[in-house]
């Protein structure tokens, strides 16, 4: 148990480091463009990797959300620490800049804090992991047609192409699927599961803040 939350620890330090010297390094390569350009590549990578691991931790896909209520396996915990380590470094890098907006702010902080109360309680992992992956789902595509836009593909076939799939996932899942019917699902079962009073508000204020997460640029 222990050595878990060691693990834990190393992936978050370690991973804060490696975020701020990947967008250093994007802003030595991509300096003739703007600051956030960097920070959009950075936030489409977390995204990615942290959907393949949410997708790696599913135990059953019958049932991609159980066992609801359970201690968190170490693959769930890893993956909460992954991007529990992106939200700390995005709130850091924007708030040095002074590029942080006031929704943006609260939204990381929530998020941070619900990981480290799922990190710390171990418990609702499967449903953590579940509104983490349908949250990031579509942020790839969300960032990528900002990217194209910026480089010069702006009103070409290939934005167009990334413009439809980043609305259509959004639509489908993020305002559908999330909000009518795996939002409420998660709410209630994390309510339900016997943990403490404080570590269930922070669980459920994380899987809103997520899964209501809507944006579209």
């Amino acid at each position: 148990m222990e050595e878990d939350y060691i693990r834990v620890i190393n992936i978050t330090m370690f991973g804060v480091i490696s975020w701020g010297l990947i967008f250093i390094l994007l802003r030595r390569i991509f300096s003739n463009y703007s600051f956030d350009f960097s920070t959009r590549i950075v936030s489409a990578l977390h995204a990615t990797v942290a959907v393949i691991l949410a997708t790696l931790t599913i135990q059953d896909w019958s049932c991609p959300v159980c066992p609801t209520g359970s201690m968190s396996t170490i693959q769930q915990m890893e993956t909460m620490a992954f991007s529990l380590s992106y939200m700390t470094y995005d709130l850091i890098c924007s708030n040095f800049v002074q590029l942080l907006s006031i929704d943006n702010a609260v939204h990381h902080s929530i998020c941070i804090l619900g990981f480290v109360a799922g990190l710390c309680s171990r418990e609702c992992g499967s449903e953590i992991v579940a509104a983490l992956w349908i949250g990031e789902i579509s942020t790839p595509f969300l960032n990528l047609r900002v990217i194209l836009k910026e480089i010069g593909y702006r009103d070409t076939d290939l934005n167009l192409t990334a413009d439809v799939i980043s609305f259509s996932i959004c639509s489908l899942i993020n305002k559908g699927l999330a909000r009518m019917v795996v939002g409420p699902y998660l709410v209630y079962v994390t309510i339900s599961v016997d943990s403490p009073f404080l570590i269930k508000v922070n669980d459920n204020v994380l899987l809103f803040k997520i899964i209501t997460k809507f944006r579209f640029f």
